[in-house]
């Protein structure tokens, strides 16, 4: 199989028609043989039953039915499942076209690198709708003290832009070791990535905000730090 896509969804039961409707076309539009996979992270809306009824037309689309641990545990589900050659992780929601996808698969197919990142902040990125201050003050955390204290200062412009793109033993390697649940996922990733040498490279994007974001101030910074503790004490 050429292609997996894996969307982490917590709740999406509006978002997720459109978000396999444009995983599908992107497949026929460059005539690959793809999967998308739905990873469910114990929604309690309709999420799971609108994901069923578009799997009884479409059976390239899976669902996978998780408790809920977090965002990391999502994600770490669906790519351990995905069996294409590439792997594409993406965030619901619509924020990035399927063009600025291919981009990055065009970097794994070319050998450029093992991984793929997508940045909002590279020179010939562009970003609409600007975001929520919390999350405006989140990005700038994300971008400069959590590099510095995690080791990857200076390295990447952007690491938790919802998109990125793996070689399939790549991606099944770093996520069978990921410990953690939460946001703090990519950055785990990144180190894992160091440890056995693979190589990163971003590729820009037009990224459009989604209003509806899951961010909370007081839990989601609580969580990072404990999560990031975790993260250095599993890798030292």
């Amino acid at each position: 199989m050429d292609i997996s896509i894996v969307i982490p969804v917590y709740n999406e039961a509006v978002k997720i028609p459109q978000d396999i409707q444009e995983a599908l076309d992107y497949f026929q539009d460059r005539l690959l043989e793809g999967e998308v996979i739905i990873s469910d992270d114990g929604s309690k809306d309709d999420t799971i039953s609108v994901v069923e009824r578009i799997q009884e037309k479409h059976k390239n689309v899976k669902l996978l039915k998780n408790e809920h641990q977090g965002k990391g545990s999502a994600v770490k589900s669906g790519i351990i499942k995905a069996i294409g050659n590439i792997i594409i992780f993406i965030d619901s929601g619509s924020c990035i076209p399927y063009s600025d996808v291919h981009k990055g698969v065009m970097i794994i197919k070319k050998g450029e690198a093992d991984i793929a990142h997508a940045s909002r902040f590279l020179p010939n990125s562009s970003i609409d709708k600007p975001k929520q201050i919390f999350r405006q003050l989140l990005s700038r955390l994300f971008r400069v003290l959590i590099p510095l204290y995690m080791g990857i200062y200076g390295r990447f412009s952007d690491t938790q832009c919802g998109l990125k793109i793996y070689k399939k033993k790549v991606g099944h390697r770093i996520y069978n070791e990921c410990i953690t649940k939460g946001f703090m996922f990519d950055i785990e990733t990144i180190k894992r990535a160091d440890i056995h040498n693979y190589k990163i490279k971003e590729f820009p994007i037009h990224w459009t905000a989604d209003p509806d974001s899951r961010l909370s101030a007081s839990k989601t910074l609580f969580s990072m730090i404990k999560e990031l503790n975790a993260i250095k004490n599993s890798i030292s």
